[in-house]
């Protein structure tokens, strides 16, 4: 509903040769991911139709996702 596919291209990834759609953002028009199209590998063809978002893209503030862990491992009896 909030996005948009863009043209059909063949992609080489780590588990084969994909055609995909990248994803993108209809309010800021950034990249969010990709959608598979067709897989050319038998074992790779439950991929087909299903979309990839990459969490890192459409996160609001990056700097605060990226510092989750460090703020993880703090106590409550440290901070006093």
């Amino acid at each position: 509903v909030n996005v948009t596919l863009g043209t059909q291209v063949e992609r080489s990834m780590i588990s084969g040769t994909h055609t995909v759609e990248d994803i993108f953002c209809c309010c800021c028009g950034q990249i969010v991911g990709w959608k598979y199209v067709i897989a050319h590998e038998k074992s790779e063809k439950y991929k087909e139709g299903k979309f990839v978002l990459e969490r890192w893209r459409i996160v609001d503030d990056v700097e605060d996702e990226l510092n989750l862990d460090a703020h993880a491992s703090s106590s409550d009896t440290e901070n006093t």
